[in-house]
């Protein structure tokens, strides 16, 4: 569904400079420097509405999280819920995240998580999918040599290609769970795709990977 634009997200993402980064690729290898205390980084790509980055720096106030989306008309939202949430371990980032690389330096951050990632179904589109090869070779470059990366989606063709692509990749599955709700798993943060498709009895799935050292 297409997001309403909102004529004043410009001004409210400067106005909270204290949240949202303004000059992003300027910090690259120093991150840690806008965190009041230097703890792990973790980063969501594709951060929506907020829920789950929120969610996830109240529930683990050790971590330091960067949460990228490029849609102003959201981002604002997320940035809502973060002040919200009354965290200071989270920043927010409006750009696209099409080359991790030029934003972190090698071995700068700790996790990746990937929530419910446009699927790019058609196979023409394979190259757009957040699995792809080329997207796993910017994962490997910023990760520390134990960083992780974790996938939840209610896609099962997009989770099934993910399998198999960090599989080729030569990546270390750690946990595949073809329906994370039932684990009942108490700490699954979740987004709001996640709660609108369990509610619909949808399975949500989730992996997790590492790169081998």
């Amino acid at each position: 569904m297409r997001m309403r634009h909102k004529p004043w997200a410009d001004d409210f993402l400067k106005e909270n400079d204290h949240i949202v980064v303004q000059e992003p690729f300027e910090h690259k290898g120093k991150w840690k420097d806008l965190f009041k205390k230097d703890q792990p980084i973790h980063i969501e790509i594709g951060s929506g509405k907020g829920q789950f980055i929120a969610g996830m720096a109240s529930l683990h106030p050790e971590i330091n999280f960067i949460g990228i989306e490029l849609a102003k008309s959201v981002i604002v939202t997320a940035v809502q819920k973060v002040m919200d949430a009354e965290v200071d371990n989270v920043c927010m980032v409006n750009v696209d995240a099409k080359d991790l690389r030029e934003m972190f330096a090698d071995n700068e951050i700790d996790h990746i998580y990937l929530n419910f990632s446009d699927p790019w179904p058609k196979s023409r589109h394979e190259k757009r999918r957040l699995t792809f090869h080329t997207f796993l070779e910017q994962y490997e470059a910023v990760l520390k040599q134990d960083g992780k990366v974790t996938l939840k989606t209610d896609n099962r063709g997009l989770f099934e290609y993910s399998l198999v692509s960090f599989s080729a990749y030569g990546m270390q599955l750690e946990e595949v769970a073809l329906d994370l709700h039932g684990l009942e798993d108490p700490m699954n943060v979740t987004t709001e795709y996640e709660e609108k498709f369990a509610a619909k009895g949808q399975p949500i799935y989730r992996c997790k990977a590492s790169f081998r050292g």
